[in-house]
């Protein structure tokens, strides 16, 4: 989407490249400094999964992007 700054564009890519969701939002809650983002993925690959696990597959997805975060507002869910 052309409304994403480069980071959420990025993170959004990322996602839907390993993920393949139905739903996606990234949103930078840092007040654009890149430091926080707040992310809603709905995608099938969740099915069957408890949260933890959903969460920690997005957070292995992001990798070494995550770690340099403060912090990320997470909500996964398969739909």
């Amino acid at each position: 989407p052309d409304y994403l700054s480069e980071g959420e564009l990025d993170i959004f890519n990322k996602i839907k490249h390993s993920l393949e969701p139905t739903a996606l939002e990234v949103q930078d809650v840092s007040g654009g400094c890149g430091s926080m983002y707040a992310l809603d993925i709905t995608s099938s690959k969740f099915a069957g999964l408890s949260v933890i696990k959903q969460h920690r597959l997005v957070n292995n997805i992001l990798g070494e992007d995550i770690k340099k975060w403060h912090g990320v507002q997470l909500k996964t869910k398969a739909p």
